[in-house]
Order: structure tokens, then C-alpha cells, then sequence
């Protein structure tokens, strides 16, 4: 088992910096940046040096709001350098969750990009803050967030009120080597240096305190379970806001001197083309990320011989879709991870000389120094194999803690240590998990369990579906139905009659979906995760079902 790595972000940068000075950290192909370890530990530095001229104590909370961004991986690393608790924000959020999420964590700084398609950060922060507009960069106080005191624009030009990102290298001739030096040697591997927000589909966003120890040690088992090395090149195509581009991605690459290929934001045509020109050997992506590139590969030509593995994760992942991505993208050592914020992410992997049949049918068993159990949700009592429950994992990966919610900590982490996921799943007696769906999703009809997973699973072997999602909806004779949401692959027709002819006999009756409804996309969190509350409330008013939701239960 591997020896786990006491060391803070900022010494770890040091050291792959030291061991693997020449190797390409990191790569954008859209802006030909292109920084070898010594660069980008040398950069970090500066930055955090920047940041300590700013006033910027150890522990103090700093959040980012931005895409995928080159400064946003060198954040990452700089205050791991300098001791600032990096917050991370969704890149979907609008003023209330911004307003929310910059309150709730007691940020004293806020970096930004202008904005995406969709949403212009700017008219967000002015609206919350309109003190910014005639104060000086680092002086605001402001009525509705008085903490907040630095906002960093990242960008050509500087907004009222803003200090420039290219100014923090400026203000680093402030501070002096050795100062920064001392600020690193004060920081514990044990503190918290990374928060993130649940999505927060139930009550309020959590901010999850994540450590250097956690964090480290967690992209030290990724990069076991997938054989990385310095020679091996991912492209990063997920947000670094959510664990799977933080640590799935840039911290996984850096404990093994691998170079890091971010994406700004997802887009497949964009993922092959770097694939092919960085000669990528891995890719990471949730399911439908792996959906659509599958697809543009049947439009065009693409060189992706390079690849070699990945993860796929963030939402079950289809077994066929699977098999497409190690038989036709070439990534025959493609894993499957699975985890959660609160636990660093990772709980369990597939490994690389797993035979193809657990790699598509299962997440694989515990990463090394984890341990993780699968407990009736009533009694608490261990379940034996095959049987289902809820998984629970106990390890250094699992969180400080939700930042100041210590009742919400004590639901989630019971007094022996163990984290309580509130996903349901099986193991086999070989030590694989299988994940069955989660404690909420599960459809209750006519007093049978039905787990949506498994119906998922059936109909993705259908040729002309490709994708689909299946939630429960109300029902006055059996208090919950079954429907089934399904994309079709381009020019396929098919009817809902279809679909349940196929499923005769073939699965059992009660779980045969009694709605199917044909949909082009399904909502997703900005990380790619399919947000099934919100396909039941959109099937609820389509079908009118409003006035079931209304009949009281025991």
C-alpha cells in the first residue's frame, strides 16, 4: 500500500519542479501558452507573493469565478504556496448563489473572468456591490458583502473598482523570496486550502473543506489507478470549479510531473483537435462529454491513437458508451472513478489491468488507504455481499467538514469516522462496487424498490437510443410510476409503444416505464451532472400530474 504524502500544494509544486524541471506542465493549444515545471513553479510564486502584497493572510478565503482559465490553475497552486483557502465557484451561478456562496464562506477576495455566453459576471458583482463603482481597487465596503475587500479581474480591461491579475506580478516585487518561503514552511499539510460547493439539489450549497492532505493524497491514488507518469499528457475538458477538474485533473497531473492540456470550456470538435495535436495519452469527461465526442467522430476524421486512458465519472456511465471510447477513441486503460466532493473526490477506481468487463460494469474497489462499506440504510448494519445499502467510506480522503455547519458535518460523518455518500450500491465478495442510484432517486411502485440505474443500463442496449434518464413520477394507484427520458441518435424515430414492446420480457413488468418522453438534452449542473430533480419537476407539469404531488403520505 503507498505511503502517504505529508506535504502542503506549494511544497509538492517544489518538489515535481525540482525532480522534472524541463517537463511541459501546462499547455493551452487555443493561446499557445506553454510553461515547463521550472516556469510554472517560478510563476505560482509570483503570484502568491502577489497575493501576500495584497494583505492576504494564511487562512484568509479567496474565490474564483472563472472558466478554465490558465489563472485558474495557477491560483490553485499559488495559494497553496501562500496559504489562502482557495473557494471555488460555479461557473453557472447567478447574483443570489454568488451573493450566498461569497457570504457563507467569508470571502475577503473574489477573482473573475467578464463572464460566459450565458451569464455576465460583471452586472452580477456591480449589482451585489455597486460601492465598487467609485472606490479604489482594495478599498470596497460594501453593505451586502463586508468582508469582501479585493475583487482581481482576469482580462484586457480593468473594471471600477478592480485590481488586474497581471498587477498581482507587479505587487510581487513587495515581498521578498524568503518571506514567501516562511509563509510556506507555516502552512500545515492538515489545513484546509480548497472549499467547494455541493450543488446544493437539497437545502442550501455546503462548502466542503477539502486539505492539502486530502487533496494530494487523493491524486496520488488517481494517478496509481490510471499508471500515470511524467510522460503522460491530459486533456482536461471538465470545469476546474468541481473535484474532477481540481483533482481528478490538474492535482493528478502535477503528483506525477504530467502535463496538464485544459480546455476553457467543453466543446468535443475542440477535445479531439487537442487530443490529436497535443498527442494527448488521456482524456477525462462525464458521460455525455464521451457522448458527444463519439459523435463528432462519426462526422469527422480524427488522430487519437495517442490515447491511452482517462476517467469517465461524474454520472453512472453506460456501459455501451464505455465500450465505444476504449474501441474506437483507442483509451483502452479508461477507468471509471467514483466518489464525492466530500471525500477528495475519489472512493473507489477501476485499475488499467482490470479486464474490460469490470472496467463498463462496475466502479471498481477502494483506492489504496480508503476503506468503504455498504450499510442496510435502516439498521446501520453492515450488508454482505451483493446485497444493497448505502456506501459509506472512512479515510484520509474525507473532509474536514461543511464550513461553519457543524450539524450538517455530524449528518454526514458519524462518530466513527465514516462518510455517509446517500448513494445506494452493491459489492461483489471480489471487493467491486456497483452503484445502484442514490437514496433520494429511488422509485417506490406499488411497494416495489426500483432503481433507475438498471432500467438506464437495459435501454442503452437499444440501437437507436442514445442517451437516456429515468426518474419516477406520482401516481394515485401506485404512489410512484415510472418514465423513461430518451435522446435518440441522429435521424432515428421511435415511439413510445416501441420502447416498451422492447423491454417485454426482458425486464420485469413493474419496471417497464409507463411514460417515455423524447427530449434533445436534459439539464445539467455545470460540471456535465444530469439533474434529475429537475427532469421530474419538467415530466410533473408536462404530463399534469401537479395536483398527485399534493396527496399527503405517511
Amino acid at each position: 500500500m503507498q505511503k502517504l504524502d505529508v506535504i502542503t500544494v506549494g511544497g509538492l509544486l517544489d518538489r515535481v519542479a525540482s525532480e522534472h524541471p524541463d517537463n511541459e506542465a501546462l499547455v493551452y493549444t487555443d493561446r499557445e501558452l506553454r510553461y515547463t515545471y521550472r516556469e510554472f513553479n517560478e510563476y505560482c510564486r509570483q503570484v502568491a507573493k502577489g497575493l501576500m502584497a495584497l494583505g492576504i493572510q494564511k487562512g484568509e478565503h479567496i474565490a474564483i469565478w472563472a472558466t478554465n482559465v490558465p489563472e485558474w490553475v495557477t491560483l490553485q497552486f499559488a495559494t497553496g504556496k501562500m496559504g489562502a483557502v482557495l473557494v471555488t465557484v460555479n461557473t453557472n451561478y447567478k447574483t443570489f448563489e454568488l451573493e450566498y456562496l461569497l457570504k457563507q464562506s467569508d470571502s475577503t477576495t473574489l477573482v473573475l473572468i467578464n463572464g460566459t455566453k450565458t451569464s455576465n459576471y460583471l452586472d452580477m458583482v456591480y449589482e451585489l456591490c455597486p460601492e465598487l463603482k467609485n472606490c479604489q481597487p482594495g478599498q470596497l465596503t460594501s453593505e451586502r458583502l463586508p468582508l469582501l475587500k479585493n475583487l482581481i479581474y482576469i482580462g484586457e480591461d480593468t473594471p471600477a473598482g478592480m485590481y488586474n491579475f497581471k498587477q498581482l506580478l507587479e505587487m510581487a516585487n513587495q515581498i521578498t523570496d524568503e518571506e514567501l518561503d516562511q509563509r510556506q514552511a507555516s502552512l500545515d499539510p492538515h489545513d484546509c486550502i480548497n472549499m467547494q460547493y455541493t450543488s446544493g439539489t437539497t437545502g442550501f450549497p455546503k462548502g466542503v473543506m477539502l486539505t492539502h492532505y486530502n487533496i494530494i493524497n487523493n491524486a496520488h491514488s488517481i494517478a496509481d489507478c490510471m499508471n500515470f507518469t511524467h510522460k503522460d499528457r491530459l486533456c482536461i475538458p471538465v470545469p476546474f470549479f468541481h473535484c474532477f477538474g481540481c483533482v481528478l485533473g490538474t492535482m493528478t497531473c502535477v503528483v506525477s510531473g504530467a502535463t496538464m492540456v485544459p480546455l476553457e470550456t467543453f466543446n468535443p470538435v475542440r477535445v479531439l483537435e487537442t487530443i490529436e495535436k497535443e498527442r494527448c495519452t488521456a482524456v477525462h469527461g462525464v458521460p455525455t462529454m464521451f457522448i458527444m465526442e463519439l459523435e463528432e467522430m462519426d462526422k469527422n476524421s480524427y488522430d487519437t491513437s495517442s490515447l491511452r486512458t482517462g476517467i469517465m465519472a461524474g454520472s453512472p456511465c453506460p456501459i455501451e458508451v464505455m465500450k465505444s471510447v476504449v474501441n474506437r477513441m483507442g483509451a483502452r486503460e479508461i477507468t471509471i472513478t467514483y466518489g464525492q466532493t466530500e471525500a477528495s473526490p475519489a472512493i473507489t477506481m477501476t485499475r488499467t489491468t482490470d479486464p474490460i468487463e469490470l472496467r463498463v460494469a462496475t466502479v471498481g474497489r477502494v483506492i489504496p488507504n480508503v476503506e468503504a462499506k455498504i450499510v442496510d440504510p435502516e439498521t446501520g448494519e453492515d450488508c454482505p455481499p451483493g446485497v444493497q445499502g448505502e456506501i459509506c467510506a472512512k479515510g484520509y480522503n474525507v473532509m474536514k467538514g461543511y464550513y461553519k455547519m457543524p450539524e450538517a458535518t455530524a449528518q454526514a460523518i458519524d462518530k466513527d469516522g465514516w462518510l455517509h455518500t446517500g448513494d445506494l450500491g452493491v459489492m461483489d465478495e471480489n471487493g467491486y462496487f456497483k452503484i445502484t442510484g442514490r437514496l433520494k432517486d429511488m422509485i417506490i411502485r406499488g411497494g416495489e424498490n426500483i432503481y433507475p440505474r438498471e432500467i438506464e443500463e437495459f435501454l442503452y442496449t437499444h440501437p437507436l437510443i442514445k442517451d437516456v434518464q429515468v426518474i419516477g413520477v406520482p401516481s394515485l394507484k401506485y404512489g410512484e410510476e415510472v418514465l423513461a427520458y430518451i435522446q435518440l441518435r441522429p435521424g432515428a424515430r421511435l415511439t413510445k409503444e416501441e420502447v416498451q414492446a422492447y423491454c417485454v420480457n426482458k425486464i420485469a413488468k413493474y419496471k417497464i416505464p409507463s411514460y417515455v418522453l423524447f427530449v434533445d438534452s436534459y439539464p445539467t449542473t455545470a460540471s456535465g451532472k444530469i439533474q434529475k430533480y429537475k427532469l421530474r419537476q419538467q415530466a410533473i407539469e408536462e404530463l399534469g400530474l401537479e395536483s398527485l404531488t399534493k396527496i399527503e403520505t405517511a
